[in-house]
């Protein structure tokens, strides 16, 4: 009897042990997976030059930019200085403008079924305007901060300073789901200023010279996009804050860029740099 005891305790040591190397196994799959950004491949890493540049109020505290028929819509930031604006692009001419109450710190900005939505800061209210004569039609309440808006033509896409992206009903402002984002298996904290470019969200960081790249399904970070040397020294006028503000002519193709503070709005190309 006690020799089938033994064997029966060595046997029970023996499945415990298979046990845990199973889970070590599914453990070390599972990093391994979250760690690659798209279809097993680690993000892309792409480098800019500039192909243009057009005057920006230098004044403008940008914490969203879009782009449509013609025209910069843009809105501006810091209490007593938030705004909406209708700019044209070539000229940097303002041709609208609504300011807020000193109370609000504008933020983020989209463009979507006539209306435009504009985000504030720590007040936890989103504004929604008549495109054509920028009167407030409608209020929206929402928790926490805010912070950058897009759109992917169903639903508004908003960023809050932390990792996480969450997708709303434009009609409600109620959240539909959230997107948590990754690059190399770890959370990005402080996205900022969104813009939804040919079925891709893109980021700034705040206080960084980067742009991500991220999949609208995974969450995975797909390309980092190196903004080191913008503005030019050239262009540099003393006043410069962080880079901040992505606008796509999607008839066109082009992709603007602009920051706090520029003094220009640059039109960049993108190219694959190369892979880590």
């Amino acid at each position: 009897m006690a020799g089938k005891k033994k064997k029966a305790k060595k046997s029970s040591n023996g499945w415990k042990k298979r046990l845990t190397m199973g889970v070590i196994a599914a453990l070390v799959i599972a990093v391994f997976a979250v760690t690659m950004s798209n279809d097993g491949q680690p993000p892309v890493i792409y480098g800019h030059e500039i192909l243009n540049k057009y005057p920006h109020d230098p004044k403008a505290f940008t914490q969203g930019l879009l782009y449509r028929d013609g025209f910069f819509y843009e809105s501006t930031g810091l209490n007593g200085h938030s705004s909406v604006r209708k700019v044209k692009f070539d000229t940097g001419q303002i041709v609208k403008r609504h300011d807020l109450a000193d109370e609000y710190f504008g933020e983020g900005l989209a463009f979507l079924n006539g209306k435009l939505y504009q985000l504030t800061y720590q007040k936890g209210k989103a504004f929604v305007y008549n495109a054509m004569n920028f009167n407030v039609e409608s209020e929206f309440s929402y928790k926490g901060e805010g912070w950058g808006l897009t759109h992917d033509d169903t639903h508004l896409i908003m960023s809050n300073g932390t990792s996480v992206l969450t997708f709303r009903d434009p009609e409600t402002f109620k959240i539909v789901r959230e997107l948590k984002v990754r690059e190399d298996g770890e959370p990005v904290e402080k996205l900022n200023e969104l813009e939804y470019i040919n079925g891709e969200i893109w980021a700034n960081i705040w206080r960084s010279k980067r742009i991500l790249r991220i999949s609208p399904k995974s969450g995975h970070v797909t390309g980092r996009i190196d903004m080191r040397g913008l503005p030019p020294y050239n262009d540099r006028h003393g006043n410069e804050d962080y880079l901040n503000g992505i606008a796509y002519d999607q008839a066109a193709g082009r992709v603007f860029v602009t920051g706090k503070k520029y003094a220009y709005v640059y039109h960049i190309k993108v190219e694959e740099k190369k892979r880590r």
